[in-house]
């Protein structure tokens, strides 16, 4: 039997690199962080998930990027209210959910930009952070926060994050995101309860254009690393 050269480049690209706690990594993948490339859920997702490992506490929540996208567009308050409770919400202090401008729910990895929203107890507020010049995501992020008002026990108000750094290129919204996750992170874990009227924003500062190209290769070295452990290779 031949097989045709497409068919197996497409074989090749969906190979299983690596599994992560709850994460698949494909070949593909590899292949959007090598390039300058708009990141996928998947990579969203590892990296949430990675972050979750530098940071382990029950009182962060880093959403999966399904997960926040069900949240926007659940068409059923009562399916919603099922599939929020296991989140357990109202008991976490710092909770971050990925933006995406995707409204297809048919449409598996639509969209074309990704921003973060974060809530944090301690200031009771939900932080939008839209790498965009016109804050793209603003629409999507405002759905996110009144879905998810209802289940963290807040009347937590919105706003848009003061001075948020601007990416320079179309592609690189989602290495922001994961930036600011990080810096946010970084942040709690150190003085972030002493923090609640400047919160996080100083620190965005270390979110620089060129900090973000090297921060998409640092992902890529780091899951060639994981690769590399016989206990994470798929």
């Amino acid at each position: 039997m031949m097989i045709c050269s497409s068919t197996m480049a497409k074989s090749g690209a969906d190979e299983k690199i690596l599994s992560y706690n709850d994460v698949v990594l494909r070949r593909s993948d590899l292949d959007i962080l090598n390039g300058p490339n708009y990141l996928n859920d998947r990579i969203i997702e590892f990296y949430f998930s990675y972050l979750s490992s530098l940071f382990p506490s029950d009182d962060i929540l880093l959403v999966p990027p399904s997960i926040a996208f069900w949240i926007k567009e659940c068409p059923d308050p009562e399916s919603l209210k099922d599939f929020m409770e296991p989140l357990h919400l109202s008991g976490r202090k710092l909770i971050l959910l990925p933006i995406n401008d995707n409204s297809d729910v048919c449409m598996a990895e639509g969209g074309s930009h990704w921003s973060l929203l974060v809530f944090d107890r301690n200031s009771n507020v939900f932080v939008h952070h839209d790498s965009s010049s016109g804050c793209m995501n603003e629409y999507h992020a405002k759905q996110v926060y009144k879905a998810t008002l209802p289940y963290i026990s807040s009347n937590a108000t919105y706003k848009e994050c003061p001075n948020m750094p601007k990416q320079v290129n179309g592609y690189d919204c989602g290495v922001y995101v994961l930036a600011i996750a990080r810096v946010i992170c970084q942040w709690y874990a150190g003085s972030g309860t002493q923090d609640a009227d400047t919160l996080w924003f100083s620190h965005l500062e270390q979110v620089s254009p060129s900090a973000v190209s090297v921060m998409r290769n640092d992902i890529l070295v780091l899951i060639k690393g994981l690769m590399a452990s016989p206990k994470t290779v798929a």
